[in-house]
Protein backbone atom coordinates (compact mmCIF):
# COMPACT_ATOMS: atom_id res chain seq x y z
CA UNK A 1 0.00 0.00 0.00
CA UNK A 2 1.38 3.31 -1.22
CA UNK A 3 0.41 6.70 0.66
CA UNK A 4 0.56 10.01 -0.72
CA UNK A 5 -0.44 13.34 1.32
CA UNK A 6 -2.09 15.93 -1.46
CA UNK A 7 -0.86 19.38 -1.84
CA UNK A 8 -3.91 22.01 -2.93
CA UNK A 9 -6.58 20.16 -2.94
CA UNK A 10 -9.80 18.47 -0.72
CA UNK A 11 -8.44 15.10 -0.46
CA UNK A 12 -5.91 14.89 1.97
CA UNK A 13 -4.40 11.65 0.97
CA UNK A 14 -4.41 9.07 -1.40
CA UNK A 15 -4.03 5.36 -0.89
CA UNK A 16 -3.20 2.47 -3.71
CA UNK A 17 -1.27 -0.62 -4.69
CA UNK A 18 0.44 -1.59 -7.73
CA UNK A 19 0.16 -5.24 -9.02
CA UNK A 20 1.97 -5.97 -12.16
CA UNK A 21 2.27 -2.69 -13.29
CA UNK A 22 -1.66 -1.97 -12.55
CA UNK A 23 -3.37 0.34 -10.21
CA UNK A 24 -5.86 -1.27 -7.45
CA UNK A 25 -7.60 -0.47 -4.47
CA UNK A 26 -7.04 3.38 -4.95
CA UNK A 27 -8.75 5.20 -2.18
CA UNK A 28 -9.14 9.28 -1.57
CA UNK A 29 -9.52 10.73 2.26
CA UNK A 30 -11.72 13.48 1.82
CA UNK A 31 -12.66 15.41 -1.16
CA UNK A 32 -15.68 14.88 -3.82
CA UNK A 33 -16.99 10.91 -2.68
CA UNK A 34 -19.15 10.62 -6.03
CA UNK A 35 -16.14 11.73 -8.27
CA UNK A 36 -13.59 10.46 -6.39
CA UNK A 37 -15.09 6.75 -6.19
CA UNK A 38 -16.10 7.68 -9.55
CA UNK A 39 -12.08 8.07 -10.63
CA UNK A 40 -10.89 5.02 -8.69
CA UNK A 41 -13.73 2.60 -9.96
CA UNK A 42 -12.28 3.81 -13.64
CA UNK A 43 -8.55 3.25 -13.55
CA UNK A 44 -9.05 0.23 -11.40
CA UNK A 45 -6.47 -2.60 -13.02
CA UNK A 46 -5.31 0.03 -15.81
CA UNK A 47 -1.51 0.45 -16.31
CA UNK A 48 0.23 3.14 -14.04
CA UNK A 49 1.95 5.08 -17.36
CA UNK A 50 -1.65 4.74 -18.70
CA UNK A 51 -3.66 6.65 -15.77
CA UNK A 52 -0.46 9.09 -15.16
CA UNK A 53 -0.88 10.01 -19.17
CA UNK A 54 -4.40 10.55 -18.51
CA UNK A 55 -4.77 12.58 -15.64
CA UNK A 56 -1.34 14.47 -15.21
CA UNK A 57 -1.78 18.11 -15.60
CA UNK A 58 -5.95 18.09 -14.81
CA UNK A 59 -6.61 21.29 -13.57
CA UNK A 60 -10.01 21.76 -10.61
CA UNK A 61 -11.46 25.15 -11.42
CA UNK A 62 -8.77 28.10 -10.98
CA UNK A 63 -6.52 25.53 -8.94
CA UNK A 64 -3.49 24.73 -10.99
CA UNK A 65 -4.31 20.76 -9.80
CA UNK A 66 -6.66 18.71 -8.88
CA UNK A 67 -7.36 15.10 -7.36
CA UNK A 68 -6.48 13.37 -10.53
CA UNK A 69 -3.87 15.63 -11.35
CA UNK A 70 -2.46 14.23 -7.55
CA UNK A 71 -2.80 10.77 -8.33
CA UNK A 72 -1.60 11.50 -11.23
CA UNK A 73 1.75 13.12 -9.20
CA UNK A 74 1.43 10.26 -6.67
CA UNK A 75 1.96 7.21 -9.46
CA UNK A 76 4.73 9.17 -10.56
CA UNK A 77 5.94 9.47 -6.84
CA UNK A 78 5.70 5.80 -6.69
CA UNK A 79 7.41 4.76 -9.98
CA UNK A 80 10.53 6.75 -8.80
CA UNK A 81 10.81 5.22 -5.30
CA UNK A 82 10.95 2.12 -6.82
CA UNK A 83 12.53 2.39 -9.16
CA UNK A 84 9.89 1.47 -11.96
Amino acid sequence: MFEYNTKGTCSKKITFDIEDNKVINVRFTSGCAGNLSGISKLIEGMDIDEVITRLQGTPCGPRPTSCPDQLALALMEYKEKNCL
